[in-house]
């Protein structure tokens, strides 16, 4: 009998997250706001992906947030925050193409813009802004001057594809991303839009 009923509630568990209509891991709102807000980013190995998680907390949680492999649908949003990881001064491939084939969607909805960079643990200056920002990623959405952050990253070498990890062999992992500096930011963006 308790195997019985342990296979319904099985079931149904799987029924139901089936039958959801949408089913994102990072979809959360501890907060309800009025406007949808999504956080885009790119990212090679989850450093970018921190960062927009800790920038939509930042916003009270208010944002969805999707690696842009994911291809989101972003219909029914209105204010977006676009960034990824640096590498070789290029954000991932994945999210120029998604910029790329939604340009015109998200034209008039972005609000602010971010990027991972490690910079070799040094301080981030304002010609990385310069850039990442303005010169790369406000270039290929086609806005300007939005609010921009460039935080510094890490390097996990075992998250690495084997040829990646082998140029970054001489280097020691580390991990320089500061959650209140992302936190910041989404405030800074919330501010900016309110």
């Amino acid at each position: 009998m308790i195997r019985r009923n342990f296979l319904k509630a099985g079931m149904l568990g799987t029924g139901a997250v089936m039958l959801a209509d949408q089913a994102w891991a990072l979809k959360y709102y501890p907060r309800p706001s009025d406007k949808k807000w999504a956080v885009i980013y790119g990212t090679w190995c989850g450093t970018a992906r921190d960062a927009g998680v800790w920038i939509s907390e930042g916003m009270s949680g208010i944002a969805d947030v999707f690696d842009a492999r994911e291809k989101p649908d972003l219909h029914g949003f209105d204010h977006l925050v676009i960034g990824g990881a640096i590498r070789a001064n290029k954000m991932p491939v994945e999210l120029q193409d998604f910029i790329g084939a939604n340009q015109e969607k998200i034209k008039g909805k972005i609000r602010g813009y971010f990027a991972v960079c490690g910079n070799m643990g040094k301080p981030v200056v304002p010609q990385q802004t310069k850039l990442f920002i303005e010169d790369h990623l406000a270039a290929l959405c086609g806005v300007q001057d939005l609010p921009a952050k460039v935080f510094l990253g890490r390097i996990t070498k075992s998250l690495m594809d084997p040829d990646t990890a082998a140029r970054m062999a001489s280097f020691e992992d580390y991990d320089n991303l500061k959650r209140p500096e992302c936190m910041d930011f989404g405030k800074e963006v919330l501010a900016f839009v309110v």
